[in-house]
């Protein structure tokens, strides 16, 4: 055996797919539990699919990701959606993200704003910091800070913000604060915006359905039930 791959979730089971294409057949997948997806799998209740850990859809912005997904669940199988988020905050609801879409907010409210942004540190040339708890504030403000993103998170991830780094930041929107104020004047959201702005979802399964049929055309390389205990890479 060439290749070990630890879990059945997406990534494992799209490295397994590639080797294949490739033709390379020497190697394995261990998953843990009993059915592949890993987080993305899904279940059923009172008849209706339930994603286990979230919704997860499928992101329409690489041509040739949704390519290789459709071999496995046909694009007239999946239902196309235009993104809409709203953030409630206070009496308000707004877009997403919160920093480009601040011109929402009542105008008073949208100059506390302004003024935080203009005093956080990446504006008045403090240090990035290495920990999230600093950076939020760093980057956006101490009233988006207090009042959205540190709430937020503490709720999402149940840890201490200062204990995750800042590695991941590059997936998040960005966005300046000349383009909140140009926001502000205009009406409308400036800046790199997040991505999924239109994704596919499965039309009549939930979404870990297309893992399943992923996993499929490897079920005789998968191991079910075998965690990884121990790993010795000498």
């Amino acid at each position: 055996m060439r290749y070990l791959i630890i879990g059945a979730g997406p990534a494992g089971l799209t490295v397994g797919n590639r080797l294949l294409d490739k033709g390379i057949e020497d190697f394995r997948i261990i998953e843990a539990s009993s059915e592949a997806g890993g987080l993305c799998r899904s279940a059923e209740v009172d008849g209706a699919p339930l994603d286990i850990s979230g919704g997860h859809f499928v992101d329409v912005r690489r041509p040739k990701v949704n390519e290789f997904l459709f071999r496995f669940m046909a694009e007239d199988e999946m239902a196309s959606f235009d993104r809409v988020t709203k953030i409630r905050t206070k009496e308000s609801r707004i877009g997403y993200p919160y920093e480009a879409n601040i011109w929402q907010l009542p105008i008073d409210e949208q100059v506390e704003h302004l003024k935080a942004i203009a005093n956080a540190g990446c504006n008045t040339g403090a240090p990035e910091p290495e920990n999230f708890l600093e950076w939020i504030p760093w980057k956006l403000g101490e009233k988006i800070a207090n009042e959205y993103l540190f709430p937020y998170n503490e709720k999402i991830f149940s840890v201490d913000l200062a204990t995750l780094g800042t590695y991941w930041m590059n997936k998040l929107p960005n966005v300046s604060f000349e383009d909140t104020l140009r926001a502000c004047l205009t009406k409308k959201p400036y800046g790199t915006l997040p991505g999924h702005a239109r994704f596919y979802y499965p039309k009549k399964y939930g979404s870990g359905e297309l893992w399943l049929r992923m996993a499929e055309r490897l079920k005789e390389r998968i191991d079910y039930d075998t965690p990884a205990k121990e790993l010795d890479l000498k």
